[in-house]
């Protein structure tokens, strides 16, 4: 917003993502459907309505872009009240200019273009989409007959990373399937073929949380209603911990945690791994595989990783 000169009501997540731009003019039924992730909405100060149907968007998980608010006018007092706590806890930016929309609509079309150099997330992304282009067994070959020992630069790290996980071709489930950041992990794995994710989630659920963020669920994601699988692993998990005096009604709660029933897909080799802790804890991550997954009996566990866990086939 220093392009506009504009001030800053509400600083919010200040660094958010800007996908389109919408000019709040028309009554407020003909304009919800321009209330997503990624949107900037430009309105004058004295539409209360707009102002509270915002407020109300981002209570429900939209992720809007943010509010320019025209014309210098200071929001209603009373309307300030009644949303300011919604502002602040979905860290929604709101910025007011001067000028009214219509010259706030030419300064927009002005707007400068280039990537600023604060700007990580789009540097990181012309980066990733550059690396894409080279021909890397061209490269490595020039360098090939070298005897100098090879280090690895953190992008090209993360390149080789991404390079094997795609070799790999491995199915992971996420038990935090609906949580905003896990659709979005999974949306940008299958989009660049990392690896096939599994949401475990009610499906209406996790497309409404998709829709909300601006995220588009295609191929290479999967979503499974744990309702419908979860009597599935009821025997198993009763096999596995029947030392322990594991019962199928406490087998049935049990597997009301995601992360557990996840577990038991993982020990059916249904998918070839786990990935949690948006939401749950190391501990609750960790217990389950360490309960369920017996480890092979030459494989020593005097180390866990708070990252991941893995589970070695032999």
């Amino acid at each position: 917003m220093k392009h506009l000169g504009a001030a800053i009501i509400n600083e919010g997540n200040i660094n958010r993502r800007i996908r389109g731009i919408t000019f709040c003019a028309r009554s407020l039924p003909n304009m919800l459907e321009h209330f997503r992730a990624g949107s900037l909405l430009v309105v004058s100060a004295d539409r209360p309505d707009v102002i509270v149907a915002a407020a109300l968007a981002a209570s429900n998980g939209v992720e809007i872009g943010g509010m320019l608010l025209t014309g210098g006018y200071k929001i209603d007092a009373q309307i300030n009240k009644l949303c300011q706590h919604v502002f602040e806890s979905t860290q929604l930016p709101i910025f007011r200019i001067e000028g009214n929309t219509w010259q706030t609509a030419l300064s927009l079309q002005s707007f400068n273009l280039e990537v600023p150099v604060d700007d990580k997330e789009r540097i990181e992304n012309i980066k990733s989409y550059m690396s894409e282009q080279f021909n890397a067994e061209f490269i490595n070959s020039l360098v090939a007959g070298s005897t100098r020992l090879r280090r690895l630069s953190p992008p090209a790290f993360r390149f080789q990373l991404t390079e094997l996980a795609r070799a790999a071709k491995k199915r992971i489930v996420l038990p935090e399937g609906d949580e905003p950041r896990t659709i979005k992990a999974a949306a940008l794995c299958a989009e660049r073929g990392i690896a096939e994710c599994v949401l475990l989630a009610d499906p209406a659920s996790v497309q409404r949380v998709a829709e909300a963020q601006g995220v588009e669920l295609g191929k290479g994601i999967t979503i499974i209603n744990p309702a419908d699988v979860r009597e599935n692993y009821v025997d198993r998990l009763v096999e596995l911990r029947k030392a322990k005096g594991m019962t199928e009604t406490a087998a049935r709660e049990q597997l009301e945690d995601t992360v557990v029933l996840g577990t038991m897909m993982l020990e059916a080799n249904e998918v070839d791994g786990l990935v949690s802790g948006a939401v749950h804890t190391t501990a609750n991550t960790i217990r389950p595989p360490m309960q369920s997954l017996k480890p092979h009996r030459a494989v020593q566990l005097s180390l866990l990783s708070s990252l991941c866990y893995y589970r070695i086939k032999y």
